[in-house]
């Protein structure tokens, strides 16, 4: 019996595949390559130049200001796609009046435009803003900012929150602290935390 010329070499070709010889990928047509993964986006980030991140709060900004406390500027940046607003949170973590869970809130705001990308110096109380932002009650009652005060030779951390939300948040300015973050709840596409310490 007479055998072909290509048929001899495709016997050699399985006997070199079956020996090892040959990549069974020379076979087949080389799959496609893997698009890049898309880089990650950054987080949200948010600073002052009032003093720095973990830096102690200079007096101007707390209750020691004569006549009274402004608020720091604040700005942020690598705002999350899809916001749709922002909430600030400024509290004592280190304070827990009568021995409670809950700790001081120092100023709360939301319904932030998500244009916004920063927080003047010496933002006014007042329930609303003309741009839509609402501005919680402090710890004094007061609808605004209260500066750091802890008790005499206590210092204690002072800590901003910046929280994205996919929504605004249908509150009026006299909901609660805890109104605010249930109504935030699942809505949150990203935090920054900047943080001071101060002590009399």
């Amino acid at each position: 019996m007479r055998i072909s010329v290509t048929q001899s070499l495709n016997v050699f070709a399985l006997l070199f595949v079956a020996a090892g010889l040959l990549p069974v990928a020379a076979q087949q047509a080389a799959p496609p390559a893997a698009a890049p993964a898309a880089p990650a986006a950054p987080p949200l980030m948010m600073m002052t130049s009032a003093f720095s991140d973990g830096g102690e709060v200079p007096m101007k900004y707390t209750c020691a200001a004569k006549p009274s406390a402004v608020s720091p500027a604040l700005q942020w940046m690598n705002v999350p796609k899809g916001a749709a607003s922002f909430t600030l949170i400024f509290h004592d973590p280190d304070a827990h009046p009568q021995k409670a869970i809950s700790d001081v809130t120092h100023w709360i705001m939301w319904n932030i435009p998500a244009t916004m990308t920063e927080l003047p110096e010496g933002v006014a109380a007042s329930p609303k803003m003309d741009d839509g932002r609402i501005q919680g009650k402090n710890i004094r009652g007061v609808n605004g900012y209260q500066g750091p005060c802890p008790p005499p030779s206590k210092p204690h951390h002072y800590t901003y929150e910046l929280y994205a939300l996919d929504i605004t948040l249908d509150l009026g300015a006299d909901a609660s602290r805890a109104d605010v973050l249930k109504a935030m709840d699942g809505h949150i596409i990203g935090k920054a935390v900047y943080v001071g310490y101060f002590h009399q």
